[in-house]
């Protein structure tokens, strides 16, 4: 194909290294969520803090590259700790490293948050690092007459990204929902982790195995660091020599004692392009909460789409829709445009981005609001909950004392939970006929309880039950406990679960359901009998309370209570606000770094590629201060804050954009060569006029 055989390597490489990039990071928000348990605003900051590393230390790479280590080098150690990075981070995951009482939960978590913690920082360090050099490296191996292999050559690197990324989103949440441990089986971080670590491994063998095919071209000096000195020696000859010396047209014009002409009105072209940038970190900050509050707002939603998609498998509708969408909007949308005449310019399109970015936050905060429709009524501060659950054949009337008011049991039947001020709630009075009881309460506020009973034509038989949850399942799943209503003790199981003896009346401990769109046998067991039933499926996000009735030829009789309702709304009500997103998307980010590219000197595009990773950071920066200092505890309040914010900045940027007037740098660099040129000449002539002066002396 006219390539070097190291091309294929590379994107290879690129693969490789971006399906690890982005397999972690699929998944690193129910990692901090369900493996460590920090709560959502924490994961939230720690994993915008993760991303704007990323996206900072690109800079310190392209400076090593360019100023010492050269583009190979600077890949191939950054690689090295970037692999050392996703293997800390995957040990870091295991449950079992320090659960030395085997019951499940680490004894010690600070190691697996340490642990986590030094693999992220040395991700980050290397993901980073390589990001500017990975493509550069790429157009370093062609020939200056190898234009259309080099054009084709990016347009494959950018689908190896693209493959890596759709891929690794469609897999690692998968492995992640699997089941694996040494001595508890629980979600499989370790192995979801694990496999972008092989990958990153991989891609550093392939990237070493060309190494004697690569073209390396020595490092030229670093531009970024020659236009910061400029900047700063102008800024420092102003302030020092500003009274002395003649006004100037420019302030970079107080560089022009020490600096040339040409990197002068060079780094002005950036600066005009940089001070555009200041707005576009809001847009980041917007952009970047797929993989955060998007993630979580899908936990609280049914995945069901004829098989199971995982939370963090819906930021897969990103990357493709971005493949489908950037050739429709190149080829039609655009050339649409055109025809109708309509002046869409770069600058134009990036603030219709925005705008579309801030709807897309709109129709996540309608969307949460439908969510929190279904979430169930938690007690508040000074409150408690009371389920009362009627095992028996004959109805009761439960009066709470003193007097606040009285519940008719049905056989067979719950109440479902409701809310009583815990200070002024202070017993129970049980009715059946002509039977009745007083059950003394010291509840805790804030709980929710279960209160059993078994009621017949002799005796009434009860027991008070602290639930110990008050927030919709953590892991995602749902839910389940047995309530025994059997006369004896009996043994049981629920598919591979062991819900040990249960005692009449007791109430097992509620406990994660491995697989929630499956079923299960639930077998009952005593010296005497053995009983099991088929189980329904249970859905996500609820749960649930069985009660086990009787045996009647070897089938068990079951009824089932749900205590909280599993999620109703359907993750595909995700996907207007990631097409909205992916639209914005096309006309901000694609359209961005065409006209930062348009606009610069062939220099100096490494500086503005920075400067555009720059304002990356910075947009994570802004969520991570303000999931770390709102006060908003409604989470599409939260929304709707950032798409009016976003819609300020994109108003703001608007007017920024009517002012500026486009340039081709190419024409005023052909002038100062032209420039150049005639002073060359003009110095030569004057040279041979006095070397002719001379030969006549």
């Amino acid at each position: 194909f006219g390539f070097p055989l190291s091309i294929f390597l590379i994107v290879i490489n690129e693969f490789c290294e971006r399906f690890s990039y982005y397999g972690m990071k699929a998944v690193l928000t129910l990692y901090f969520t369900r493996f460590l348990h920090w709560d959502d605003n924490f994961a939230t900051a720690i994993y915008h803090t993760f991303v704007a590393l990323c996206y900072l230390t690109p800079i310190l790479g392209a400076i090593i590259a360019d100023s010492w280590l050269g583009k190979f080098k600077t890949i191939l150690y950054l690689s090295i700790v970037y692999a050392i990075g996703q293997t800390v981070l995957s040990v870091g995951s295991i449950n079992d490293l320090t659960d030395h009482n085997r019951d499940g939960s680490p004894d010690n978590v600070a190691v697996n948050i340490a642990l986590s913690m030094i693999g992220l920082i040395l991700i980050a360090l290397g993901t980073g690092g390589i990001k500017p050099c990975v493509s550069a490296f790429g157009g370093d191996q062609f020939e200056d007459d190898q234009e259309k292999q080099r054009s084709t050559f990016f347009s494959l690197f950018y689908l190896s990204i693209n493959a890596g990324s759709l891929l690794s989103t469609l897999i690692t949440p998968t492995i992640r929902a699997s089941q694996c441990g040494i001595h508890t089986k629980q979600e499989c971080y370790p192995l979801a982790f694990g496999v972008p670590a092989i990958l990153m491994a991989v891609a550093l063998v392939v990237f070493v195995i060309g190494s004697k095919m690569y073209k390396k071209v020595k490092p030229q000096g670093n531009v970024m660091l020659e236009v910061s000195k400029c900047i700063g020696f102008a800024i420092k000859n102003r302030f020092q020599h500003g009274s002395k010396l003649p006004k100037r047209e420019h302030w970079l014009d107080w560089a022009s004692e020490k600096y040339d002409k040409r990197l002068i009105e060079q780094t002005k072209m950036v600066l005009r392009v940089l001070f555009l940038y200041i707005p576009l970190p809001m847009f980041w900050a917007v952009f970047d909460q797929q993989g955060s509050r998007w993630t979580l707002q899908a936990t609280a939603m049914d995945g069901d789409f004829g098989f199971h998609i995982q939370p963090d498998q819906m930021q897969i509708v990103n990357p493709i829709l971005i493949v489908i969408m950037v050739p429709i909007v190149d080829s039609l949308v655009f050339p649409l445009i055109k025809k109708c005449k309509l002046n869409f310019t770069p600058l134009k399109k990036m603030t219709v981005g925005m705008f579309l970015g801030s709807l897309a936050f709109v129709a996540a905060a309608l969307l949460q609001v439908q969510i929190d429709k279904t979430y169930p009524v938690f007690p508040a501060a000074g409150q408690t909950q009371i389920n009362l659950i009627n095992l028996g054949a004959v109805p009761a009337t439960v009066q709470f004392q003193p007097q606040l008011q009285s519940v008719n049991v049905t056989p067979n039947e719950a109440t479902g939970y409701m809310i009583f001020e815990t200070s002024k709630l202070q017993s129970l009075h049980i009715i059946s006929g002509t039977l009745n009881a007083t059950k003394t309460l010291d509840l805790l506020e804030g709980e929710r309880y279960t209160l059993p009973l078994k009621l017949d034509s002799t005796e009434i038989k009860y027991d008070l039950i602290w639930d110990n949850i008050t927030s919709k399942p953590t892991s995602g799943k749902s839910l389940v406990r047995f309530i025994n209503n059997f006369p004896s003790t009996v043994n049981l199981t629920m598919g591979d679960m062991d819900f040990g003896p249960l005692n009449p009346l007791s109430v097992s401990n509620y406990s994660d359901i491995p697989k929630p769109d499956g079923t299960y046998i639930i077998n009952v067991s005593t010296p005497l009998m053995n009983c099991e039933v088929v189980s329904k499926k249970f859905g996500y996000g609820g749960a649930y309370t069985i009660s086990i009735d009787n045996c009647v030829g070897n089938k068990l009789n079951i009824k089932y209570f749900e205590d909280m309702a599993p999620n109703t709304v359907h993750m595909a009500w995700q996907i207007p606000q990631y097409f909205l997103l992916t639209c914005a998307e096309v006309l901000f980010s694609v359209t961005g770094l065409e006209f930062s590219y348009s606009q610069a000197p062939s220099n100096m595009k490494a500086v503005l590629q920075a400067g555009w990773l720059l304002t990356v950071a910075v947009g994570n920066i802004i969520v991570i201060i303000v999931a770390g200092a709102s006060t908003i505890k409604e989470q599409w309040a939260e929304y709707v804050l950032f798409a009016a914010l976003l819609l300020v900045v994109c108003i703001i940027f608007a007017i920024m954009a009517s002012f500026y007037t486009y340039i081709d740098p190419n024409e005023i660099e052909a002038q100062f060569s032209k420039e150049e040129k005639e002073e060359d000449k003009k110095d030569q002539d004057e040279n041979e006029k006095e070397a002719e002066v001379d030969s006549r002396m």
